[in-house]
Protein backbone atom coordinates (compact mmCIF):
# COMPACT_ATOMS: atom_id res chain seq x y z
CA UNK A 1 0.00 0.00 0.00
CA UNK A 2 1.12 3.50 -0.94
CA UNK A 3 -0.18 6.48 0.91
CA UNK A 4 0.29 10.16 -0.73
CA UNK A 5 -0.35 13.22 1.79
CA UNK A 6 -1.52 16.28 0.96
CA UNK A 7 -3.03 19.34 1.68
CA UNK A 8 -0.46 20.98 4.36
CA UNK A 9 0.74 24.39 4.67
CA UNK A 10 0.86 27.47 6.04
CA UNK A 11 -2.53 28.94 8.03
CA UNK A 12 -2.41 31.73 11.12
CA UNK A 13 -3.31 30.29 14.84
CA UNK A 14 -7.41 30.18 14.47
CA UNK A 15 -7.43 28.93 10.57
CA UNK A 16 -8.48 25.47 9.10
CA UNK A 17 -6.51 23.16 6.76
CA UNK A 18 -8.10 19.87 4.91
CA UNK A 19 -5.48 16.93 5.02
CA UNK A 20 -5.92 14.00 2.48
CA UNK A 21 -4.33 10.92 2.22
CA UNK A 22 -4.42 8.96 -0.99
CA UNK A 23 -3.93 5.05 -0.60
CA UNK A 24 -3.47 2.62 -3.35
CA UNK A 25 -5.20 -0.44 -2.28
CA UNK A 26 -7.09 -2.45 -3.49
CA UNK A 27 -9.07 -3.16 -0.64
CA UNK A 28 -8.73 0.01 1.06
CA UNK A 29 -12.28 -0.64 3.20
CA UNK A 30 -9.92 -3.35 5.65
CA UNK A 31 -7.23 -0.82 6.19
CA UNK A 32 -7.68 0.89 9.55
CA UNK A 33 -6.38 4.79 8.74
CA UNK A 34 -4.90 7.10 11.10
CA UNK A 35 -3.29 10.39 11.06
CA UNK A 36 0.17 10.88 13.07
CA UNK A 37 2.32 14.30 13.78
CA UNK A 38 5.72 14.52 14.50
CA UNK A 39 8.06 17.43 15.73
CA UNK A 40 11.59 17.27 15.61
CA UNK A 41 12.53 16.19 18.71
CA UNK A 42 9.86 14.80 20.30
CA UNK A 43 7.98 11.54 19.75
CA UNK A 44 5.77 10.52 17.19
CA UNK A 45 2.06 11.24 18.46
CA UNK A 46 -0.88 9.46 17.41
CA UNK A 47 -3.48 12.72 16.64
CA UNK A 48 -6.47 10.52 15.47
CA UNK A 49 -7.33 6.84 13.88
CA UNK A 50 -10.79 5.60 11.65
CA UNK A 51 -11.34 1.85 11.80
CA UNK A 52 -12.96 -0.20 9.08
CA UNK A 53 -15.88 0.06 10.36
CA UNK A 54 -15.65 4.13 10.76
CA UNK A 55 -14.89 3.79 14.66
CA UNK A 56 -12.79 7.13 15.54
CA UNK A 57 -10.63 7.98 18.12
CA UNK A 58 -8.80 11.69 18.60
CA UNK A 59 -5.68 12.50 20.90
CA UNK A 60 -7.51 14.95 23.60
CA UNK A 61 -4.91 18.13 22.42
CA UNK A 62 -7.55 17.72 19.20
CA UNK A 63 -10.58 16.63 20.21
CA UNK A 64 -13.17 19.09 19.42
CA UNK A 65 -11.39 20.69 16.84
CA UNK A 66 -10.33 18.07 14.22
CA UNK A 67 -12.28 15.57 12.52
CA UNK A 68 -11.25 12.35 10.90
CA UNK A 69 -13.22 10.74 7.89
CA UNK A 70 -12.69 8.28 5.21
CA UNK A 71 -14.27 7.85 1.64
CA UNK A 72 -13.90 4.34 0.66
CA UNK A 73 -14.52 4.69 -2.91
CA UNK A 74 -12.08 6.71 -3.52
CA UNK A 75 -9.55 4.96 -1.13
CA UNK A 76 -9.20 8.62 0.45
CA UNK A 77 -8.91 9.41 4.41
CA UNK A 78 -9.23 13.45 5.42
CA UNK A 79 -8.49 15.46 8.42
CA UNK A 80 -10.39 18.48 8.84
CA UNK A 81 -8.28 20.74 11.03
CA UNK A 82 -10.07 23.76 12.26
CA UNK A 83 -9.05 26.08 15.10
CA UNK A 84 -5.39 25.37 14.38
CA UNK A 85 -3.32 26.58 17.44
CA UNK A 86 0.68 27.23 16.83
CA UNK A 87 1.39 23.76 18.83
CA UNK A 88 -0.30 22.09 15.98
CA UNK A 89 2.69 22.39 13.76
CA UNK A 90 4.28 19.52 12.32
CA UNK A 91 4.56 16.78 9.69
CA UNK A 92 1.30 15.05 9.67
CA UNK A 93 2.08 11.67 8.48
CA UNK A 94 -0.81 9.66 7.27
CA UNK A 95 -0.90 5.22 8.62
CA UNK A 96 -2.37 2.29 7.35
CA UNK A 97 -2.84 -0.53 9.38
CA UNK A 98 -4.34 -4.17 8.43
CA UNK A 99 -3.77 -6.87 10.92
CA UNK A 100 -0.06 -6.54 12.45
CA UNK A 101 0.77 -5.13 9.04
CA UNK A 102 1.36 -0.89 8.84
CA UNK A 103 2.22 1.43 6.20
CA UNK A 104 2.96 4.80 6.39
CA UNK A 105 2.69 8.06 3.91
CA UNK A 106 5.73 10.45 3.31
CA UNK A 107 3.85 13.53 5.55
CA UNK A 108 2.99 16.67 4.36
CA UNK A 109 4.06 19.92 6.84
CA UNK A 110 1.36 22.07 8.63
CA UNK A 111 2.81 25.00 10.26
CA UNK A 112 0.38 27.40 12.33
CA UNK A 113 1.71 30.93 12.83
CA UNK A 114 0.91 32.74 16.40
Amino acid sequence: VQLQASGGGLVQAGGSLRLSCAASASRFNVLAMAWYRQVPGRERESVASISAGGRKNYAVSVKERFAISRDNANNTVHLQMNDLKPEDTAVYLCYARWGSVTWWGQGTQVTVSS
